[in-house]
């Protein structure tokens, strides 16, 4: 097919065009780096490097652009999409449509073309050989395979991919430069598969050049861009934060979308943190289970060392006996959870915020447990390393709390600030000086009224270096008196209460009028600034404020103090985040607050949260 078809319902090509005063024709003016691609493949087919090439090589121009990618959860072969947003305004969320679709998948070719808006533009495989009934849309066809299999039989059914690469790259202009960088970088060290995809996608670009009579209204412009900057995946950016905090030992059992965070732990290691003789100062263990894997963190705890497993809600529920003993005994650990959607094995692939209860209040009886909730993958490495400071200072359990669209997509940094400080020890009795220092010292003493004690560790040679998940009196012994068991967990409760203030401070962006505030968390930060934008289109002056952490900053309560209406804004079903607001803030408040919670599996989609805010508001 050489020529686009299209509709009267949709502006003709003729009509992408007006007179000016000498009554020659021009084109419309260019919708310059704002739009939406959705690539529709198969999972197993290779597209990965080619959706990974276009995004990069925008990249490599400067362009503001994140790339979402929604793949199955089980088996090669079944259906998988790559949405790529371009926004100069610096939108991240999926977005409400798509102006450029690619159909690789005849699997889901039907559907993916029933729910087009008219006039989108459709980069099709011919050789698929499905029929393409829209004629409502901008229909522009290549033999993708067969132009493939020239190059490569053999390796023409992944090969194909790029030239879809190709369309893309001659629809919006993409620089030649730009797309070569994104191969050499997608391919490093192997020529001969820079040569051959680079010949693919030229040879797509040729034809599209030569055979499509229409001019794209979308477009990419250079940007200036801070050769600093680079994408990078929230888990990997998390491992790399870990390793800086002084990681000693890695235990893991394999859970998605955790797993990479893991494996950036292992292939990270070997350059940062190997002896003279090359040999690893840090172990990696991958457990049997998810239960092993706690129990080997809370051992590395207890000898002294910096331990860490990473798991999704499923593990969490697996961990949980270990979980309590973390609490109670006061052993140092750190867990990162990168959520998936709930509950029991619910949507292995799909992103959600449905564990952040869970962490808080994890394991049985009453217990209370420090969240790290990181919004940008800046907050990934930073809270990498924080949270083996704050296990070892409040020597308990932390949890860092991502998600699958924050932890396995790319995103935009500029470069990590490293650790400026020596690391948090908190309170290690290292001689026999300082402890014959300590009055009276016990293992659970709380000396400093702050209700965190001192600790020994073994091997130092200073007794006790036994920790009790039994009731246990301030000595360790064990103990049922009532008075005892009421006392332990009235200091527990001190501690982890006092650790509001020294934990992240929420981010807060407020506006003079006070109207209306939100309250979010975690990676709603890279869709709330689109959402505010659609709130102040409607009138209203919207303040925000991020949390990033728990027990929640005062700060927090601060913000909704000042503001006539806030509203809890969260990806789950229940807004859990709410139901802690609700049970921890002075009742005077909670008449202040409201609640804007949904959750589909999708990365949040700002206009799905601008109706439900503004439907809250009487708007």
């Amino acid at each position: 097919m050489a020529t686009p078809k299209t509709l009267s319902t949709r502006p003709s090509l003729e009509s992408s065009t007006c007179s000016d005063e000498l009554g020659t024709k021009r084109a419309m003016a260019k919708i310059v780096n704002d739009f939406i691609i959705n690539v529709a493949t198969a999972n197993g087919t290779g597209s990965q490097s080619s959706n990974l090439i276009i995004l990069h090589s925008m990249f490599e121009m400067g362009v503001p652009v994140s790339g979402k990618n929604l793949f199955p959860s089980n088996i090669s072969g079944l259906p998988t999409w790559f949405i790529i947003r371009a926004s100069d305004k610096g939108y991240q969320a999926p977005g409400d449509v798509t102006n450029i679709q690619i159909l690789m998948n005849k699997d889901t070719w039907i559907k993916d073309l029933e729910k087009l808006d008219p006039g989108t533009i459709v980069v099709y495989n011919e050789d698929v050989k499905m029929p393409v009934e829209r004629e409502d849309c901008v229909l522009l066809g290549m033999p993708m395979t067969k132009m493939a299999r020239k190059i490569n039989a053999k390796l023409g059914r992944l090969i194909a991919n790029m030239y879809y690469v190709g369309a893309v790259a001659h629809l919006l202009g993409i620089d030649e430069s730009a797309i070569r960088s994104a191969v050499n970088g997608q391919f490093k060290g192997k020529e001969k598969a820079v040569e051959l995809n680079m010949q693919a996608i030229s040879e797509g670009r040729n034809f599209a050049d030569e055979n499509w009579d229409f001019n794209c209204q979308f477009c990419v412009e250079e940007r200036e861009k801070d050769p600093r900057t680079f994408l990078i995946e929230g888990n990997e950016a998390a491992a790399l934060g870990s390793i800086y905090g002084g990681l000693t030992m890695l235990s893991w059992y394999p859970i998605t979308p955790s797993s990479s965070l893991a494996e950036s732990v292992i292939s990270w290691l070997p350059e940062l943190r190997s002896d003279e003789n090359g040999e690893l100062t840090c172990a990696v263990v991958q457990a049997e289970d998810e239960l092993a894997a706690a129990g080997m963190v809370l051992g590395a705890g207890w000898a002294g060392g910096r331990g860490m497993t990473c798991t999704s809600g499923p593990g969490i529920s697996l961990m949980s006996e270990f979980i309590g003993l973390f609490y109670f005994a006061e052993v140092p650990g750190v867990i990162w959870d990168v959520n998936r959607v709930g509950p029991s094995t619910g949507l292995p692939t799909r992103t959600q915020q449905g564990d952040l209860t869970m962490l808080y209040e994890a394991s049985h009886g009453d217990t209370q447990h420090i969240v790290l909730i990181p919004g940008t993958v800046d907050e990934c490495f930073e809270f990498g390393w924080r949270a083996f400071d704050y296990a070892d200072r409040y020597q308990t359990i932390v949890f860092g709390f991502s998600d699958l669209d924050l932890g396995m997509n790319r995103w935009r940094t500029n470069g990590f600030e490293y650790p400026d400080s020596d690391m948090d020890k908190g309170k290690v009795i290292k001689s026999k000086e300082e402890m014959d220092s300590i009055p009276d010292y016990g293992r659970y003493r709380d000396v400093d009224g702050d209700g965190i004690p001192y600790r020994t560790l073994p091997g130092s040679g200073l007794d006790p270096i036994l920790y009790r998940g039994t009731g246990h009196d301030e000595d360790g012994v064990y103990s049922e008196e009532p008075h005892v068991y009421h006392d332990a967990m009235a200091r527990l409760k001190k501690k982890i209460e006092g650790s509001r203030e020294h934990l992240p401070a929420p981010i807060i962006r407020e506006e003079e009028s006070k109207e209306i505030g939100i309250i979010f968390y975690g990676s709603m930060e890279n869709t709330i600034v689109e959402i505010d934008d659609m709130l102040e289109e409607s009138g209203l002056s919207v303040s925000t404020c991020r949390v990033r952490a728990l027990p929640i900053h005062p700060e927090v309560q601060q913000f909704v103090r000042r503001h006539e209406k806030t509203i809890v804004l969260e990806i789950n079903r229940d807004g859990q985040m709410y139901g802690i607001m609700r049970r921890e803030f002075p009742v005077d408040l909670l008449a202040k607050m409201s609640s804007v919670a949904y959750s589909d599996g999708m990365p949040p989609r700002a206009r799905v949260y601008a109706d439900k805010i503004r439907k809250v508001m009487g708007r």
